[in-house]
C-alpha cells in the first residue's frame, strides 16, 4: 500500500489536495504566516465566507476548525485550524494541538476529501516549539489514519529545511502501515 503520509517542503498554497488546512486566528480575520499566504492566493471569497462564519459563530476555539471553500487553492476546501499559543507546554497546548489534527482530519472524512495538507499549526508566530509540534502533528495523524481508509493521502508541507527534516526523520522511524 505504501505510506499515506507524505512530507514535501514549498508553499501549501501551489499543492494540489482536496483540502488544505490553514493556521488560522481565533477571530477568523486572516493574518500573517501561513494564513496571510493562504488568504492571498485563494482570493477575497474565502473571507467573504469567514465573515458569514464570525457573524454566525463568533470566531472558532482554539483546537478546533472552520471550513470554507478553496477559492482559487488547488483544492476543494479550506479547514481553519486554531492552534494554540505555546506558553509552556503545561496549559493544555498539547491538546490543543492534537484536537486541531483530530478536527481537521473529521472535518475531511464528513467533506468527502481523500487527500489533505497541513501545515506545521502554531509553530510559526504562536512559537509551538517544532519538534514538539511534529511528535504530536505525526501521532494524531497516524493514528487517525490507522482507524479508516477514508482519507488516502495526508501531505505535511513544510516552508523550511529544518522542520522538513524533523517531520522526515518522525515518518522513517514510524513502523509503515
Amino acid at each position: 500500500m505504501g505510506t499515506r503520509i507524505r512530507i514535501e517542503r514549498g508553499d501549501i498554497t501551489r499543492i494540489p489536495a482536496d483540502a488544505i488546512v490553514n493556521a488560522a486566528n481565533s477571530a477568523l480575520a486572516g493574518g500573517g504566516g501561513v494564513d496571510g499566504a493562504i488568504h492571498r492566493a485563494a482570493g477575497p471569497s474565502l473571507m467573504q465566507e469567514l465573515n458569514v462564519i464570525r457573524q454566525r459563530e463568533g470566531g472558532c476555539a482554539t483546537g478546533s476548525a472552520v471550513v470554507t471553500g478553496a477559492g482559487k487553492l488547488p483544492a476543494k476546501f479550506v479547514f481553519h485550524a486554531v492552534g494554540p499559543v505555546y506558553r509552556d507546554g503545561r496549559h493544555g497546548e498539547p491538546e490543543l494541538l492534537a484536537n486541531c489534527y483530530r478536527t481537521c482530519l473529521k472535518l475531511a472524512v464528513e467533506n468527502g476529501a481523500r487527500t489533505i495538507s497541513f501545515p506545521a499549526i502554531s509553530t510559526g508566530v504562536y512559537g509551538y516549539p517544532a519538534q514538539e509540534a511534529a511528535e504530536i502533528a505525526m501521532r494524531e495523524v497516524r493514528a487517525f489514519l490507522e482507524k479508516t481508509d477514508a482519507i488516502d493521502t495526508v501531505i505535511f508541507v513544510l516552508f523550511d529545511a529544518g522542520p522538513e527534516q524533523i517531520y522526515q526523520q518522525l515518518l522513517a522511524a514510524a513502523p509503515p502501515f
